[in-house]
């Protein structure tokens, strides 16, 4: 089994591509106006318009209502990330900080409330963990 994709339901399906695109410099494949996907080397980020909830059953999904998850990338340099994006108006939740298990980590949200780490492994131990196959 291979973990491919999350999926990322909001009212504004061009206002999250935009912000997840401006983030991340991963430009947005359209397959319909209710549907994008921003694809990486190893996942993808899809973002759907509530109207595509009802094909996998209604009242399933509820936008901007995530309290649970937190969507990650890796990167090569966090606190840089960091200055970037504070030109971008982000909301941060954090500044860039060195977290217990190695990862130096910055977590913000996106415009529907959704929260995004950026992180870095710093430790040798993390970096050999990232390195794993």
């Amino acid at each position: 089994m291979n973990f491919v994709s999350i999926r990322v339901i909001t009212h504004d399906v061009a206002r999250l591509v935009a912000f997840y695109e401006q983030v991340t410099a991963v430009p947005a494949t359209w397959s319909t106006p209710d549907f994008a996907e921003l694809v990486t080397p190893c996942c993808t980020l899809a973002v759907a318009s509530e109207r595509t909830v009802a094909l996998f059953g209604a009242g399933s999904a509820r936008p901007a209502a995530n309290h649970t998850v937190i969507t990650e990338f890796r990167v090569a340099d966090v606190d840089a990330e960091h200055r970037r994006l504070e030109s971008l108006g982000v909301e941060f939740v954090q500044k860039p900080t060195t977290m217990p298990w190695g990862n130096r980590s910055l977590l913000f949200r996106d415009p529907d409330g959704n929260l995004i780490n950026f992180f870095t492994p710093v430790t040798p131990e993390a970096v050999r963990w990232q390195e794993r196959p």
